[in-house]
């Protein structure tokens, strides 16, 4: 892969504050013309840097604005419960994010819900029934300061 330029660095940020920018405007804003602004566009999709567009929403609006933080422990790590527990979690919707996390815990997800009731649900009946889940714990957001969506 090419080593990533100014410019193309510049490329990014604009498109992640507004994926909808015109190519006309977006060329303007990092100094070049439209047709060099769309290559280095294609490249940076080409080479998997941009993978893909997508659109913010306010989920409050949505009546999704109960946000849980959820640890989980499990009690088997090898790489056959690591995938089937990985894969198990792409199939629940209410997890927005997933990480593996080096600490005393495995994994940490964000969960986003209508309310504390829903939440209840998808912890005992979904994350708990997870592959390999010794042990949750939950950390209920209170307030959302900060959330680029990205």
């Amino acid at each position: 892969m090419n080593e990533l330029d100014r410019i193309d660095h510049s490329i990014i940020r604009e498109l992640q504050k507004n994926a909808r920018i015109t190519i006309t405007e977006l060329a303007s804003r990092v100094g070049l013309s439209k047709t060099p602004c769309q290559v280095r566009m294609r490249r940076l999709e080409e080479q998997g840097v941009i993978t893909g567009y997508t659109v913010l929403v306010n989920q409050t609006k949505l009546g999704q604005s109960h946000i849980a933080f959820t640890q989980i422990t499990l009690n088997d790590t090898s790489s056959d419960a690591l995938e089937a527990f990985n894969q198990a979690v792409k199939e629940i919707s209410a997890i927005e994010q997933c990480h593996m996390i080096a600490a005393s815990f495995d994994y940490l997800m964000k969960v986003r819900t209508r309310n504390m009731a829903e939440y209840r649900q998808v912890l005992g009946e979904q994350i708990s029934a997870l592959p390999h889940v010794l042990q949750t714990s939950t950390f209920v957001v209170m307030e959302n300061v900060k959330d680029t969506g990205l």
